[in-house]
């Protein structure tokens, strides 16, 4: 089976996801999208390449691969899976989808995560919604890091 997203800065919103996923079949690949393809919303933060390995990292996904450049559904049509599952809240629409890869000749089913609950009050289940925290809680003192914060692998 097949999940796709932009993944950037993971929270449990994605692994919920992914879990979620994985329930579909025996092998979760994951496609990451290319900071290139993200049009509906502001350009991820990390690198394509570092959210592809965060991603493969979750104990959920068997393969993560970046999306194409230019053609979203080459992937899709390289890895032929059963299933694709949408995340609970993406702007995909399933139907669209499903005419898309019908229109390939790909068989495929396409299924709609489902929602994680929060568990705890402060959770925060958005890229979007972590950024605006870490704005508010430490906008203002972006200025004052220290060199530890300031540190690389390279220098530990």
């Amino acid at each position: 089976m097949l999940a796709q997203g932009t993944f950037d800065l993971l929270h449990p919103g994605h692994v919920h996801y992914l879990e979620d996923a994985a329930t579909y079949g025996d092998d979760l690949h994951v496609i990451v999208a290319r900071a290139s393809n993200v049009t509906h919303k502001r350009p991820p933060i990390l690198s394509d390449e570092q959210r592809r390995e965060m991603v493969a990292a979750l104990a959920a996904v068997d393969e993560a691969h970046l999306g194409h450049e230019s053609d979203i559904f080459v992937p899709v049509e390289r890895l032929d899976p059963d299933v694709i599952v949408l995340g609970y809240d993406q702007h995909h629409d399933r139907t669209a989808i499903a005419d898309q890869l019908a229109e390939r000749g790909l068989d495929c089913r396409v299924e709609r995560a489902s929602p994680r609950e929060s568990k705890y009050e402060d959770e925060v289940l958005s890229t979007g919604a972590i950024i605006d925290r870490i704005l508010a809680e430490r906008g203002a003192d972006a200025d004052r890091s220290t060199d530890a914060d300031r540190s690389t692998d390279a220098d530990r």
